[in-house]
């Protein structure tokens, strides 16, 4: 990662969020300033990483599939931004092990449960972050963005993040076990966007 280019592009993306959509960012020191953490977000939109990011200090890192590595511009964008190169192709175990890559070396990685943009609540709750948190030891810390359903409406854009939830480490977690972590994850960013609001 590069991290003088990092800190330019948040801080550009975070000059726009306040200008236009009046960005405001609650309980960010919740997120742990150093060491291994997994963001888990709702997600409705293609801004959301950039909210999620631009809401705290520390630099976010994403998985991004590897064919973007290949656009020219947005390509050398993302790896200086410290994106890892994810082979869709090669199923979950890859993205799990580039994941726990991230972890290992201390980042603070940012995932989206619902799995992609689920703008009307239909999608199913995936378990990559309570597994990664369970084979890791990573907290997880629960967030919720409001206000990027439609950007073009310019209403208040806001992220909430939550007390991190510590995970027992286990590298035998079955099926049960990360469907009530899992649950436990979307209660909680649930429970944070509520409080927030969609205004």
């Amino acid at each position: 990662m590069n991290l003088p280019f990092y800190r330019f592009i948040r801080g550009a993306c975070r000059l726009a969020l306040l200008a236009l959509w009046r960005f405001r960012s609650i309980d960010a020191a919740r997120v742990p300033a150093d060491g291994a953490v997994i963001l888990a977000c709702n997600h409705v939109s293609y801004f959301d990483p950039v909210v999620l990011g631009v809401g705290i200090q520390r630099p976010v890192t994403y998985l991004a599939k590897k064919e973007l590595f290949a656009v020219p511009v947005l390509g050398r964008i993302i790896t200086g931004l410290g994106a890892y190169s994810l082979d869709r192709e090669a199923g979950g175990v890859a993205a799990v092990r580039a994941a726990l890559r991230a972890l290992k070396d201390g980042r603070c990685i940012g995932i989206f449960p619902e799995g992609g943009r689920n703008r009307d609540g239909s999608a199913q709750d995936k378990g990559g972050a309570a597994l990664l948190a369970a084979l890791s030891g990573a907290p997880v810390v629960p967030a919720a963005i409001t206000g990027t359903r439609d950007p073009r409406q310019f209403r208040q854009i806001r992220v909430a993040y939550g007390e991190p939830l510590r995970i027992e480490r286990q590298r035998k977690a079955d099926g049960d076990d990360l469907e009530k972590w899992t649950a436990e994850i979307m209660r909680r960013i649930r429970a944070l966007e509520e409080s927030i609001g969609d205004h």
